[in-house]
């Protein structure tokens, strides 16, 4: 990340907004095709910023709503959409990780104005955190895309207090999320009671499944699902899952990147 903003933004830090989604990261292995295919299903448009040439932020009315970034193809590379929290301190934040049972893949690192650190929590899903300076107003990223994560796991309430104890949800700290179980899922709240991420496993009574690998999952709101289902299949992409009444839908990127797009925010 980097401090490339929309003009006349206001200038909002990580501790505001604590423990709560602040950005969205994809790695691809071809920047250019990436582009395409999302400014054909999402409708964004691109800058470079000082991170250089191999990183990209897509924007949204001169919105910068989520980063690109350029990575050499292995056989054991994974392209996937990540989700970065805010936090007030990336070195502590990662201790109470490793604390915990989570692993460290990078970081933390400079990023200025900020620092980063890429983690797994025990389970495996991967997730990002950010201290510093916030790309754009948090309020403002929401409102030009609204976003939110879930957590796909084997047990909600273990990874719900996995990420409460790294990440400081429910805390007695002012402006830090709220953490409800409704329906069925952790629901994550923060800032007026917004809905920012959910974690679930399937209903209470469900057998877990030993087969599933748990993730995050980057979910979008849009304006029409269906064009967006045909805008992918047209530039290389593909339908993974649909919901019976159209209104989400899992999509698949040319590299095999997940995200979903929904017709309401949460």
């Amino acid at each position: 990340m980097n401090s490339d903003r929309a003009a006349g933004s206001e200038v909002v830090d990580s501790r505001s907004v604590f423990g709560a989604p602040c950005w969205v990261s994809l790695t691809t292995r071809d920047l250019s095709a990436a582009e395409k295919f999302y400014t054909a299903v999402m409708g964004w448009d691109w800058r470079s910023g000082k991170l250089g040439e191999q990183y990209r932020f897509a924007s949204v009315g001169g919105v910068p709503v989520a980063g690109v970034s350029a990575v050499e193809a292995t056989a054991q590379q994974a392209f996937a959409w990540t989700p970065f929290f805010a936090v007030a301190n990336a070195d502590q934040t990662v201790a109470r990780s490793q604390e915990r049972g989570g692993t460290t893949a990078v970081g933390p690192i400079s990023f200025p104005p900020g620092r980063a650190a890429l983690l797994a929590d025990r389970d495996g899903a991967v997730f990002g955190v950010w201290e510093g300076e916030l790309v754009a107003d948090w309020e403002e990223w929401r409102r030009a895309a609204p976003v939110f994560v879930e957590l796909h796991t084997r047990d909600a309430f273990d990874a719900a207090i996995f990420y409460a104890e790294v990440l400081g949800w429910a805390s007695q700290a002012e402006g830090c999320c709220e953490v409800r179980y409704e329906n069925e899922k952790v629901v994550l709240r923060s800032r007026a009671d917004t809905v920012v991420a959910h974690i679930h496993s399937g209903a209470v009574e469900s057998a877990r499944d030993p087969a599933m690998r748990p993730r995050w999952q980057i979910h979008f709101a849009v304006a029409d699902v269906a064009a967006c289902v045909e805008a992918a299949r047209g530039h290389g992409g593909s339908l993974v899952q649909q919901a019976p009444d159209g209104g989400e839908a899992v999509l698949s990127d040319p590299d095999g990147a997940r995200f979903v797009v929904n017709s309401t925010s949460c």
